[in-house]
């Protein structure tokens, strides 16, 4: 198993790490060129700036059982597709069941952005210390579940 972390303005980066460690799971950050990234334990791979070259190469990458942290759905949805599990900085994990709706969400969404004649749409809220322990607690969640399942599989459990 491994994390893959669409890490392009991500704000769990440093929450990722640090769980990633204390579970000695390898991980990589992934970003273009318009964003800097340091770490004394991730890997980071840095992917031209064309639009989307950070999510394709994530997916050329990944595999079944790593888990994928990314707020793309598109992404969430390929990585899903390929057996691995998603999360979002929400917390939120991506799944078979809801992902579809989530896809439709973010179209129509993005749908009404474009046809509203009112371009200074809010973004979204600031982070608060509360979405920060949220997105922990369900990560690491999500890292026993996946650290379980893979034990299952090759029958070290």
């Amino acid at each position: 198993m491994q994390i893959f972390v669409d890490a392009d303005a991500c704000p769990v980066v440093d929450i990722v790490e640090t769980i990633a460690e204390k579970y000695n799971i390898p991980t990589t950050l992934l970003c273009d060129t318009n964003h800097v990234l340091c770490s004394d334990y991730c890997e980071v791979i840095v992917v031209g700036a064309g639009a989307d070259a950070v999510d394709y190469k994530l997916i050329s990458i990944c595999h079944r059982g790593d888990i994928v942290v990314s707020q793309d759905y598109g992404v969430a949805a390929m990585a899903l597709g390929k057996g691995a599990y998603a999360i979002h900085q929400s917390g939120k994990w991506y799944t078979d069941e809801n992902i579809d709706r989530m896809l439709m969400e973010g179209h129509l969404n993005k749908k009404a952005r474009r046809g509203s004649s009112k371009n200074h749409i809010k973004g979204p809220k600031k982070r608060t210390n509360e979405d920060d322990e949220r997105f922990a607690q369900s990560f690491e969640k999500l890292v026993l579940m996946a650290q379980a399942r893979e034990g299952e599989q090759d029958g070290t459990v």
